[in-house]
């Protein structure tokens, strides 16, 4: 009988034919993505700093650490130029290195990019290029080539054909982004490659800027899994140890305002929070956080760079009345000079940091724009604040800003979350006190400088297949309005389809008159200037042809033929795209239906598409926009759609009729074009990518050119240390130390002079030469410090495998006399018992005098009486003691001696063979008796006397057990009365006593 725990598989033909196979196909997928693919880091590209956090099994969420282990890494860039001239790139360095060489190499040290990010150059003339030119007067920036005039930076330290074309902003941004992938690649471990990537922006970034982030990351090698807001990121950031009400339930939800003032700009970002019960796998429910974007303002220009620059200012204005440079130079003169300029920046941002902890700060230059003058500067926290003033003015209007757009008072505001490395500056904080009306609403609960990345890095874990995290689904909003222009009737028409507030993810179902392939196009309305950006164009391929199908093929007339389109804000990067397009129409089609149908509609379990509408988690349909002609076709649509109203009253009675209309649809093709800023051509995207791949080549063969250089002066240094050394020349021959002393200086000699230009295999074959003479010397040497105490070891372990072996042979040819004794008594006892069963034989046999027993034998109980007839002279036989088979080895057996013997024979005689020859040598020659060889004949002794040394511990701790058992039994019996002793038991007991001598004496032994 089966278990009852185990059941069978169901057998029917359903399970055979269609599940089973449905579940082996399931079952041949490939698993997730391995832990070496699945990690993804968020990045916050700042304007002073960037931060990445990497997400990945085993490293939960890890801020990336720098080179320098720091937790941020400033956002600049700087070439050097290398020692050898014609070197075709030059030397790159990062973050603070960069900035400590921006006195010395003002044009060519790039600092704080992300504002000139989807800029236009416009001759120079576009606000944002004049105010980065002022700041760094010395780069030198132009306009991109092939029409795309967007910024572009010329550097004069490249190549003749290096420099022929200029950085692009973007191309120089990919540099500082790839050098954080390489330090969350260390981060991740060896052989990590980490693409996937979240990237923060400001909210008030237009397509143009977006697009230009994203073809940085592009160049870098990453894939961007999605851009998010700076204020939903600290928002996700916010949510992920926090519960919100559940308006399930009919509870209201917070409200926060998240104010962010980085170094280049402020802006405010309204949220809701809230939870909410969704359907889970099954009948079962799931609370979800949500985050939606409600509404934003900004200032693009108030920041900490706004802040420096007012001490720079102040720094350029009390320079020029020095004594020796009053009258002589002016202030443009001075903000023109690179070098001065890159010197005032980079002080100015430690006297405003300075001044946030202090009432007063000073600082001075040496050899300030020129080299006999020294400059001090003071500054006190009051002067600072007079001369921000302006500046204070504005922190408020972007809180406002955001207000407004989401229809909100600051009454219903729960809290502002302060986030940015600015929002420390005193009378910031003072200001938005003023603003909000009390600090009650002031919150600091978030990190001021690293909540938006690890929101960031949330947010890639939330989108990774391998990350299983709290559910929390944040919603972007357009924060730009974005319209439709398309062409209808002859007539250009637009139609206003997302507003700044409307969430990035949702489609929706836009439907056209058009019939006939046509062009419409997308646009952004800045608020802040009066014309639209176009964004995408839109093209069908073969509309024309599906009308002809639906027409010739159904009987469609062109006013049943609907032309609909899925458009929606992408998740990616909240730009507007059409999904999906198609053309249809309704036709007659006849009934169908089997008895299936029939037993289904008869029980209510019909199709229900025509009678209900999908539903989404917010319990509201899928929006659907239908965009009319002009009024005259809106009368007669609203007259049609009062018929149609009024005949699906009559149509609802007669549902059962034998035929039904069937929406015939197909499926449009659409080219989608990119409009604004000119993409960059695939020529010149490989031209960048492989210049940018040679800039990572030639930094790899200067590293290695470096730790070349560096490894064969310290070998120089080592050399000449160990010629003095007694130790080292009496382990090598005089002519090679004479060798040795010529090579070293000789190597020394061309290092000083003639390296200059030399390259990473120069350095490598001089050092190999020096090592082919010292390493051996110091083997040698290492060999004759080494082996004395290697040998005294092996001479001990002969000594205690010598004793071994004696202790090992009594205790075996013990065992073997006790075996021939028990063999001799045995052959004695077997002749007795044979005797005995012979007897009971013949008695077994006499004929039973039972009346019963001439009746027959039940038949079914034949296999029982057999069985026990059989177990019965399984007993006889078992009641026979068995005869041993062999001696019984207490311990150890002749096996064991065995291998003890063979090691001890193959070490002994080759020990003292080998230091014989030894002692013939010099410490200059190399040695025969090497310490590698005399450490393998150690192992060998090891692994066969652990063996034994094992073997003794367990018998003598399960001896002591036994013996402290026998002492407990004997304490618990105590009070019983003895029987007396046998003689045998005496016998048995001064057996056992003589025995444990034994034992005790080979314990000593040992």
């Amino acid at each position: 009988m089966a278990s009852p725990s185990r059941q069978r598989l169901p057998s029917s033909p359903l399970f055979s034919l269609v599940i089973l196979p449905f579940l082996v196909f399931l079952l041949s997928f490939a698993g997730p993505a391995s832990a070496a693919g699945s990690a993804v880091i968020g990045v916050d590209v700042g304007t002073e700093y960037l931060k990445a956090a990497l997400v990945k099994p085993g490293i939960p969420l890890e801020i990336v650490l720098t080179k320098d282990s720091k937790r941020k890494e400033s956002a600049a860039i700087a070439f050097k130029p290398t020692r050898d001239s014609s070197a075709p790139f030059p030397e790159r360095f990062y973050g603070g290195n960069a900035l400590a060489l921006a006195a010395r190499y003002p044009d060519d040290v790039y600092i704080n990019l992300k504002s000139l990010l989807g800029i236009p150059f416009d001759d120079g003339n576009s606000d944002a290029v004049k105010a980065y030119w002022s700041r760094y007067p010395a780069l030198k920036l132009e306009s991109a080539t092939n029409g795309r005039d967007s910024v572009a930076m010329r550097s004069n330290r490249l190549g003749e054909e290096e420099k022929k074309d200029a950085f692009l902003v973007e191309e120089i941004l990919a540099m500082q982004l790839k050098q954080v992938k390489a330090n969350a690649d260390s981060l991740a471990g060896a052989g990590s490659n980490i693409r996937d990537v979240v990237i923060t922006y400001p909210a008030f970034y237009t397509a143009e800027e977006k697009r230009s982030l994203a073809l940085a990351a592009e160049l870098a090698g990453l894939n961007i899994e999605a851009l998010i807001s700076d204020g939903l990121a600290v928002g996700m950031n916010y949510a992920t140890s926090r519960k919100f009400p559940s308006v399930s339930n009919g509870e209201k939800p917070e409200f926060h305002v998240v104010f962010d003032m980085g170094a280049g700009s402020t802006t405010a970002s309204v949220l809701r929070f809230q939870s909410r019960q969704v359907k889970d796998t099954g009948r079962f429910n799931k609370t979800v956080q949500e985050i939606h974007v409600l509404g934003a303002g900004w200032d693009k220009t108030l920041g900490g760079d706004a802040l420096n620059d007012l001490i720079v200012k102040d720094m350029v204005a009390k320079l020029v009345e020095d004594k020796k440079l009053k009258d002589k130079v002016t202030p443009e003169q001075v903000k023109s000079h690179g070098k001065t300029m890159a010197r005032l920046w980079k002080d100015a941002e430690k006297v405003r940091q300075v001044l946030s902890a202090n009432s007063d700060t000073a600082t001075s230059f040496e050899g300030l724009y020129d080299e006999e003058l020294n400059f001090k500067y003071k500054v006190s926290r009051a002067e600072f604040e007079k001369m921000a003033a302006g500046h204070i003015a504005r922190v408020g209007a972007p809180l406002e800003q955001a207000l407004a757009a989401a229809g909100l008072k600051l009454d219903e505001i729960d809290s502002v979350i302060l986030h940015g490395g600015a929002i420390r500056t005193p009378f910031v904080q003072k200001q938005l006190e003023r603003v909000c009306g009390s600090s009650k609403k002031l919150r600091t609960n978030v990190n001021a400088d690293e909540a938006a990345v690890f929101g960031a890095a949330f947010k890639g874990a939330a989108l990774s297949p391998s990350f299983r995290v709290k559910d929390i689904r944040a919603h972007d909003s357009a924060i730009y309005p974005v319209s439709l222009k398309w062409t209808s009737d002859g007539k250009e028409r637009n139609q206003k389809l997302f507003t700044s507030t409307s969430q990035v993810g949702p489609e929706k179902q836009v439907t056209v008159k058009n019939l006939e392939d046509f062009e419409f196009s997308f646009s952004q309305h800045v608020e802040q200037e009066e014309k639209r950006h176009p964004v995408l164009s839109v093209q069908t391929q073969n509309l024309t042809a599906s009308v002809a199908k639906l027409k010739d093929t159904f009987g469609c007339s062109a006013a049943n033929i609907t032309t609909k389109f899925a458009i929606r804000l992408s998740p990616v990067d909240g730009l507007p795209e059409v999904t999906s397009g198609n053309v249809s129409c309704e036709v007659e089609a006849e009934k169908k239906g089997g008895v299936v149908d029939d037993v289904k509609g008869f029980f209510g379990l019909g199709s229900k598409k025509g009678e209900q509408q999908p539903l989404g988690e917010d319990g509201e349909p899928s929006e659907s926009i239908t965009l009319e002609p002009e009024s005259e076709s809106s009368t007669a649509t609203s007259s049609t759609s009062e018929s149609s109203a009024a005949s699906s009253s009559t149509t609802k009675e007669s549902t059962k009729a034998t035929s039904k209309p069937k929406v015939e649809i197909i499926p449009i093709s659409l080219k989608s074009t990119t409009l604004g800023t000119q993409a960059v051509s695939t020529s010149d995207l490989g031209r960048i990518r492989s210049r940018l791949a040679a800039f990572d080549a030639s930094d790899r063969d200067r590293v290695l050119r470096e730790e070349a250089l560096n490894e064969l002066e310290s070998f120089i240094y080592r050399s000449r240390d160990l010629v003095d050394t007694e130790d080292f020349t009496k382990a090598i021959k005089a002519d090679q130390l004479t060798t040795l002393q010529e090579k070293v200086t000789k190597a020394s000699d061309w290092l000083s002079d003639d390296s200059d230009n030399a390259a990473t295999p120069d350095f490598r074959s001089r050092l190999k030469e020096l090592k082919s003479i010292v390493n051996p010397a110091l083997k040698r040497m290492k060999e004759t410090s080494t082996r004395p105490a290697r040998v005294e070891l092996l001479k001990e372990t002969l000594k205690n495998a010598e004793a071994m072996k004696v202790l090992v042979e009594g205790q075996i040819k013990q065992d073997e006399e006790a075996y021939s004794s028990s063999l001799s008594s045995s052959s004695s006892t077997t002749t007795v018992e044979e005797s005995e069963t012979s007897s009971s034989t013949a008695v077994t046999e006499t004929p039973s005098s039972d009346p019963l027993d001439d009746l027959d034998d039940d038949s079914y109980s034949t296999s029982t009486s057999a069985s026990a007839s059989a177990s019965a002279k399984s007993k006889t036989k078992s009641a026979a003691p068995a005869k041993p088979t062999g001696p019984k080895y207490t311990l150890f057996n002749p096996t064991d001696l065995n291998a003890l013997n063979q090691v001890y024979d193959a070490s002994k005689p080759w020990l003292e063979k080998q230091l014989e020859l030894q002692e013939k040598l010099t410490e200059s020659d190399d040695p025969v008796l090497k310490v590698v060889e005399i450490d393998l004949r150690l192992r060998d002794f090891e692994r066969v006397l652990n063996r034994m040394y094992e073997r003794m511990a367990a018998a003598t701790a399960k001896r002591n057990g036994g013996s402290n058992k026998g002492k407990k039994n004997q304490k618990n019996k105590a009070k019983q009365p003895e029987p007396e002793k046998s003689k045998n038991a005496e016998k048995e007991e001064q057996k056992e006593e003589d025995e444990k001598a034994q034992d005790d004496t080979r314990k000593d032994e040992l």
